[in-house]
């Protein structure tokens, strides 16, 4: 049984850093994609990093540059490092996973950012 526990969410000012981590177990898939979305209530999830295992990582425009998506196979963990935050960023983040970076078979339960001064 796959399951995702993502950590690392919290407050912080405009300009901020924060890292986000998601500890993954039960993942036994060669091939694969994780990936890092967020939602505000009422819209539809947005996806904001990816990386396959082959390690080639995408970005949404909106966070190119600011966020940096990284794994540590020893540690089963994936990571998102935030940077330059803005109050725009503030959302609830999840991290999936799926065996190609267009289907997401599992998700983790969630961390909220608040970016505000």
């Amino acid at each position: 049984q796959v399951q995702l526990v993502e950590s690392g969410g919290g407050s912080v000012q405009p300009g901020g850093s924060l890292r986000l981590s998601c500890a993954a177990s039960g993942y036994t898939y060669s091939s694969y994609c994780l990936g890092w979305f967020r939602q505000v209530p009422g819209k539809e999830h947005e996806g904001v990093a990816f990386i396959d295992s082959d390690g080639r990582r995408s970005y949404a425009n909106s966070v190119k540059g600011r966020f940096t998506i990284s794994q540590d196979n020893a540690k089963n963990t994936l990571y998102l490092q935030l940077s330059s935050l803005e109050p725009e960023d503030s959302d609830m983040y999840y991290c999936a996973g799926g065996q190609r970076c267009s289907t997401w078979h599992y998700w983790g339960q969630g961390t909220q950012i608040t970016v505000s001064s």
